[in-house]
């Protein structure tokens, strides 16, 4: 079919199917996979295929929070413009970023630290805010990571995917350790972005409409 002409859910589909055939043998479970491959959608990038790290039982722990309403907060306005607000509004989840707010920026420059930094703090003083999803700065997951361990919050999933040379693989790396007990979707390495994290972030809202429909 002539792509020019193809609506947008046929080149989704056919999108997927490309990834399908290149990907091969993945090993990946079906229901990770669909993470995975919309990483591997949304970058082109096929070494998500074998960089992605996802905690034990993450799906059905993310499914969890998400049916409960989780609020969820992005430490970019790019990766909150990225994630399907309509599919989230079915599910009650409220979206969020702090890292524009006046207030966080002149507390940020009074601290001498980063707005990412400052808009977590502000982001954790709030109870219902429970899924975290990090796609640029490296400073906001390793915030996160040191409130967690203070007991300033205990969220219910962490994605981090930061990306860049500077403390972004450094930052998974911590999250990937496994020692915050917090379930989690990471990568190894450099790679990551805002609009990865909110393809992830759109992947398990898809999964959890369709658990719940069922």
């Amino acid at each position: 079919m002539d792509s020019l002409h193809m609506k947008p859910e046929e080149i989704e589909a056919e999108s997927f199917a490309i990834i399908d055939a290149e990907a091969g043998d993945h090993g990946w479970p079906q229901e990770e996979w669909q993470i995975v491959r919309r990483a591997i959608h949304t970058s082109a990038d096929f070494e998500y295929a074998q960089s992605m790290v996802l905690s034990d039982d993450l799906i059905e722990k993310a499914v969890a929070a998400l049916q409960s309403g989780a609020g969820i907060v992005t430490d970019t306005n790019m990766a909150l413009s990225g994630i399907s607000k309509p599919r989230l509004s079915l599910l009650g989840c409220s979206l969020s970023c702090h890292v524009a707010d006046p207030d966080v920026a002149a507390e940020a420059k009074a601290a001498g630290v980063t707005r990412s930094i400052t808009a977590m703090r502000k982001a954790v003083a709030n109870p219902d805010n429970l899924i975290f999803v990090i796609g640029n700065a490296p400073t906001a997951l390793f915030e996160l990571l040191r409130l967690v361990d203070a007991g300033a919050v205990k969220p219910a999933l962490i994605i981090g995917l930061p990306v860049g040379f500077v403390g972004a693989e450094e930052s998974k790396n911590a999250l990937a350790s496994g020692t915050h007990d917090i379930p989690f979707i990471t990568n190894i390495g450099r790679k990551g972005g805002s609009n990865v994290a909110a393809a992830v972030v759109n992947a398990l809202a898809i999964l959890a409409n369709n658990n719940r429909a069922a």
